[in-house]
């Protein structure tokens, strides 16, 4: 399936978990305006590891049953994607199942399976990380015959192929060890390109999703120096969609004395939504600042601080992937913006660029 643009955003239906240990419940599907959108992606279906079959929690088989449908009402022309694992899904299982041809094809076509059944347009694999040569290999291999099992299904059942495609981290090295570009550009329409929280759950206060470091040597972690390494190491650059986060970090500082400060509702991990982020800035009079240099935002007040995108650096680093020639952009997540504020500032900046 021919793709001429990405302008996407996952959608995350599961409620954040404060620190406080409340559930603060995620709006429905419906609420989605589908026309800022290309694709969307519906995070996150799981891998049983006994089984290495894909499955969706009982829990939200309403939500993936009536997703694509919901979505299509407001854009018939926005392709869905069920997205597999996430951050918070056993890597060990995801190394187990790719170790073995016989594990790998019962993912694979439960995961075919499982797609059409809920009338998706495509596969996303989110494996927070392959940590070694042997598990990158058979990440390598997986997508092979995963993109072989794709084409078969589209043969047999004489439907449009399936996208597949993988988020990955923002550098072509994970623990010093490279990814199989080779692989990956052969078998995935593209890949995302998780350039963002860089240093959540640290001590270190720093911007958590850059897009340029200016230091010299480059100290840190930062989207432009990623993506210049991966197309370096051979990903062509309509195979890359950056990415860019609606969620930002938040740090308590030392010495901080404003007890008038409301207390910031994160999530356990020190997250926070960007709607959550306003109402902070709102609630409290903090002081915000944008930084050119880096590209990123933060916010202070009392004993908080915050790091996070707002709408000059979402247009930004809009802006910056289409002057690179990527495909596309995609968002961490939908349901954390503030009434589309930043998905429509995103789109709009992809369409005047």
């Amino acid at each position: 399936m021919f793709t001429e643009v990405v302008k996407a955003s996952y959608w995350f239906p599961d409620g954040e978990s404060p620190a406080n240990g409340s559930v603060v419940p995620r709006s429905s599907a419906e609420v989605i305006d589908s026309t800022l959108f290309t694709h969307l992606f519906f995070a996150f279906a799981d891998l049983d590891s006994q089984t290495n079959s894909v499955f969706v929690s009982d829990a939200h088989e309403h939500e993936f049953s009536n997703f694509t449908k919901i979505v299509k009402q407001k854009n018939p022309h926005v392709q869905t994607l069920l997205s597999i694992g996430g951050r918070n899904a056993d890597g060990s299982a995801f190394a187990s199942m790719a170790s073995n041809p016989t594990s790998r094809k019962a993912f694979i076509w439960s995961s075919i399976s499982i797609a059409r059944y809920y009338r998706f347009n495509g596969l996303d694999l989110v494996w927070e990380f392959p940590n070694n040569e042997v598990e990158m290999r058979n990440f390598g291999k997986l997508l092979e015959e995963w993109r072989e099992a794709v084409e078969d299904d589209a043969e047999r059942t004489e439907n449009m192929p399936l996208l597949l495609t993988a988020a990955v981290y923002y550098s072509p090295s994970h623990n010093s060890v490279s990814y199989p570009i080779q692989e990956i550009d052969e078998n995935l329409d593209w890949v995302n390109l998780i350039a963002y929280d860089f240093y959540g759950s640290t001590t270190i206060i720093s911007p958590p999703a850059a897009l340029f470091d200016p230091s010299n040597p480059p100290k840190g972690p930062c989207g432009d120096s990623g993506l210049k390494e991966w197309i370096k190491a051979g990903l062509p650059e309509k195979k890359a969609v950056l990415g860019f986060p609606y969620v930002g970090w938040a740090w308590c500082l030392e010495g901080g004395h404003d007890e008038a400060t409301t207390q910031v509702a994160t999530s356990a991990d020190g997250t926070i939504n960007y709607d959550q982020i306003r109402k902070f800035i709102v609630d409290n009079g903090a002081t915000t600042v944008y930084n050119s240099t880096v590209v990123g935002d933060y916010c202070y007040a009392g004993t908080t601080w915050i790091g996070y995108d707002d709408y000059e650096s979402i247009v930004t680093k809009v802006s910056y992937a289409k002057q690179r020639g990527l495909l596309g952009y995609f968002s961490w997540h939908v349901g954390a913006d503030d009434n589309f504020i930043l998905s429509r500032a995103a789109s709009k900046a992809w369409d005047q660029c």
